[in-house]
């Protein structure tokens, strides 16, 4: 089952715009899918998870460019062919005219992008296809939020995969292939241990130091970890928002990994109901809304920033959306009874904000439909968060 992905305008425009275009992100998100089926009987097709073609393209990288004709090429999984980029260099300065003739993919952000951007800086757009978002699930597919949290938002377990099956074998994959091509780690058995410890810590500010002791090794080594869970798309550091509001605030990202599917499964979650009732319910239903902004932005291109705010006194808001010159602080609650306390933040918020600027702030939760709150807020539905991004988006540009 093909399902049209919302980076289909963007992934056409670069395609018109530049000679070469990459897609990076997760691991199973659906990269190659996607490029395959845009460019169904337009473009030649090679994957360098075949030793064979790896080894042609690292001893004769001339010869194997030949081999295609002038038309669109895609190269899959480019990472372990880097030495490749320097003959695309070459062919796209022989005819800079020319668009769309080079698509690379590739899972492991790490390395791959600081090849691709000394190689082919001015000369490729770069963009990121994350596991689904909630406005590309099948109207059939788009089950209780339990559901969500449990089977994520990975196209194969979010579309009938057995969920367990798939997450095992997906992170024995990741530790085995990704993992050890990105860095050098040699106690594999902590490296896990140091995974589940970050999903347990999913929604909450990233102390490396509560890390590095929990885990036995120095600080260092789990800031260099951290940099492999978001070089290769497992985690996203939220980072805070800096103002300078007149009061200490906190200035360390919040940690959330990309799909609930996988904290769940690290934190041990017995059953989809006992996930979101339990302790980490707030944090995965947190995480989803979070998640859901991190993939609009790859649809629109970075058009907008996302952040998050507290204060050492205890003032919190979840999300901060900033575009062009507006300011939209969010709350995200599990709550399906929104009261006038949900808002107290938004308005402590907007007050030290500057009132230009910053909107009255929309509290995310499971109410069923749009619910006015004091203040000008609203309460929103959780499955309309998507559609209404998008239109405060679009109504800033």
């Amino acid at each position: 089952m093909f399902i049209r992905r919302r980076l289909q305008s963007t992934f056409f425009r670069a395609l018109d715009q530049f000679p070469a275009v990459m897609i990076t992100g997760p691991r199973q998100a659906g990269k190659t899918t996607f490029v395959r089926e845009e460019l169904k009987n337009r473009a030649d097709y090679l994957s360098f998870d075949d030793p064979f073609e790896q080894q042609f393209a690292r001893e004769d990288p001339r010869g194997f460019l030949k081999r295609f004709s002038n038309r669109p090429v895609i190269l899959d999984e480019i990472q372990y062919a880097p030495e490749l980029l320097r003959y695309i260099k070459i062919q796209i300065d022989e005819n800079r005219s020319t668009t769309g003739r080079w698509i690379l993919t590739g899972s492991q952000h790490f390395n791959l992008m600081r090849n691709v951007q000394e190689t082919l800086a001015g000369r490729i757009a770069i963009l990121e296809l994350y596991p689904l978002s909630l406005l590309e699930l099948p109207q059939s597919s788009q089950a209780d939020i339990q559901d969500l949290v449990w089977n994520g938002l990975y196209p194969d377990p979010a579309l009938g995969t057995d969920r367990n099956l798939w997450i095992v074998s997906y992170i024995s994959t990741y530790l085995q292939r990704d993992v050890r091509d990105i860095v050098d780690i040699r106690n594999m058995h902590t490296f896990k241990v140091f995974l589940s410890l970050c999903a347990a810590r999913h929604g909450q500010e990233l102390n490396y130091a509560r890390l590095a002791r929990e885990c036995g090794v120095s600080q260092p080594t789990v800031r260099r970890w951290i940099d492999v869970l978001e070089a290769s798309y497992i985690l996203t550091l939220l980072p805070p928002f800096h103002r300078n509001f007149g009061k200490r605030l906190i200035k360390t990202p919040k940690l959330y990994f990309i799909d609930p599917a996988l904290v769940s499964f690290l934190t041990r979650q017995p059953s989809p109901e006992a996930a979101l009732a339990g302790a980490m319910g707030g944090a995965l239903f947190e995480g989803l809304i979070v998640s859901e902004a991190l993939k609009l932005k790859s649809f629109v291109n970075h058009q907008f920033d996302i952040s998050y705010w507290r204060s050492h006194d205890g003032l919190e808001v979840d999300l901060i959306i900033s575009t062009g010159n507006r300011v939209i602080p969010v709350e995200i609650k599990l709550s399906a009874s929104p009261t006038t306390r949900h808002g107290t933040t938004l308005d402590r918020f907007r007050q030290l904000a500057a009132p230009t600027e910053c909107e009255a702030g929309t509290v995310i939760c499971r109410v069923s439909s749009p619910t006015p709150l004091p203040q000008n807020k609203t309460a929103l539905p959780w499955s309309d968060f998507s559609n209404w991004l998008r239109s405060a988006v679009s109504e800033s540009e």
